[in-house]
């Protein structure tokens, strides 16, 4: 069997909380990449979005970047972090200022599968190997 290797890929400071992309990404965890972006494509929340993103990304580097075979890549881990908050204040009455916080969240995403095989190095003919024709 060949060896199953991985690569990465992140996407920092989406605006959403934290909290509700980790509900999307607990979806496809551990899943083949093929099957995750299939759930994420029909999946009815704001989030699947950025997730699908960061997902297809992922795949887009292990096959075109490292020579990874797209039919075995599986989403080795999947995590949703806090990123910076925003601190933002709400008109409120009576000349007030209440205030709020925009959260944002990091989501990275590690694709585990196996390389492609090698194609055999196909031998070409030198013009001292080819024989050459008889002109009259």
């Amino acid at each position: 069997m060949a060896d199953v290797i991985t690569t990465k890929a992140s996407a920092k400071g989406v605006s959403m909380a934290p909290r509700k992309v980790s509900l999307i990404a607990h979806l496809v965890r551990g899943r083949s990449v093929a099957d995750a972006l299939t759930i994420l494509e029909h999946t009815p929340k704001r989030a699947a979005r950025p997730v699908a993103k960061v997902i297809a990304s992922a795949k887009a580097n292990a096959i075109n970047t490292h020579g990874f075979d797209g039919n075995t890549l599986v989403i080795e881990s999947i995590q949703v972090t806090a990123g910076p908050r925003l601190k933002r204040f709400r008109a409120a009455a009576m000349g007030r200022a209440l205030p709020y916080q925009k959260k944002t969240s990091h989501i990275s995403v590690v694709v585990a599968g196996s390389l492609k095989p090698k194609k055999a190095a196909v031998k070409k003919e030198t013009a001292a190997t080819k024989p050459k024709k008889e002109t009259k």
